[in-house]
């Protein structure tokens, strides 16, 4: 027998020793990154695993991140580091669908048709900007007219606070496309972040996420790309279908 192979054979274990004792070292240096908080309401398993993949990856490009879950009618705000900053209800467009109608966002809300009514999904970069009436609004997506605003009780048959505070979301979906929101949320968790210009991440309700967002490999597929500089403010007009002004519904 080669006298060497008994060295070689402690060489080998020594090595391996060593190699478990490295991994050990790591393990227990870096633990596992903590699933990102969404808040004390269980939030829906896409929007947990949208949350997840946003911060490991770093898609949001060190931005705060503004999650919107369709389904549950339910939107998420976070900072750039993934610490939660607030969650609420939210009302929706009142068509099921994650398309937008090509030419939607120069129409008048009076020649929209019911089943054009969708809040498109995708990944935007939000934007400051105002209505009709100088009222501050956050778009979403300027090209197709769709903003987060604070919520517009104008129209009592509507019966949007009533939406919004309800126990389920089977009645948040009630606007044109735009995303409204209770106005102390609006105004004190969402428009500070979003006009920095966050990272807005709309859910699926009819396609996938990866169809959507494009993981894992690839950039979001849906992507609404800022157009102004910075701090920039942009204004659009759309004829009202409820008397009050408004630029969008």
């Amino acid at each position: 027998m080669n006298a060497s192979l008994p060295w070689a054979w402690s060489q080998l274990i020594a090595m391996n020793r060593a190699l478990l004792r490295a991994v050990v070292l790591v393990v227990w240096t870096y633990p596992a990154i903590a699933a990102v908080d969404l808040g004390a309401q269980p939030p829906s398993s896409a929007a947990r695993e949208v949350a997840d993949w946003v911060f490991s990856t770093g898609d949001h490009g060190g931005r705060s991140v503004v999650i919107v879950d369709k389904q549950q009618a339910r939107v998420f705000v976070l900072d750039a580091a993934g610490r939660f900053v607030g969650a609420a209800p939210v009302l929706l467009g009142s068509a099921r669908g994650d398309h937008t109608v090509p030419g939607i966002g120069d129409k008048p809300l009076s020649q929209i048709r019911p089943e054009e009514r969708t809040t498109p999904a995708g990944r935007f970069i939000a934007e400051p900007g105002v209505n009709a009436q100088g009222e501050d609004i956050v778009w979403v997506d300027y090209a197709s007219a769709v903003s987060m605003h604070r919520v517009r009780a104008r129209v009592p048959a509507e019966r949007r606070l009533q939406r919004l505070a309800s126990a389920t979301p089977h009645d948040n979906r009630i606007s044109y496309g735009c995303i409204n929101l209770p106005r102390h949320f609006y105004e004190n968790i969402l428009a500070p972040r979003a006009r920095t210009g966050a990272v807005v991440y709309v859910l699926p309700e009819v396609r996938s996420l990866q169809e959507v967002f494009g993981w894992p490999g690839t950039p979001a597929l849906a992507v609404s790309r800022r157009a102004v500089p910075d701090g920039a403010v942009r204004q659009r007009l759309r004829t009202p279908t409820d008397g009050t002004g408004v630029a969008a519904h």
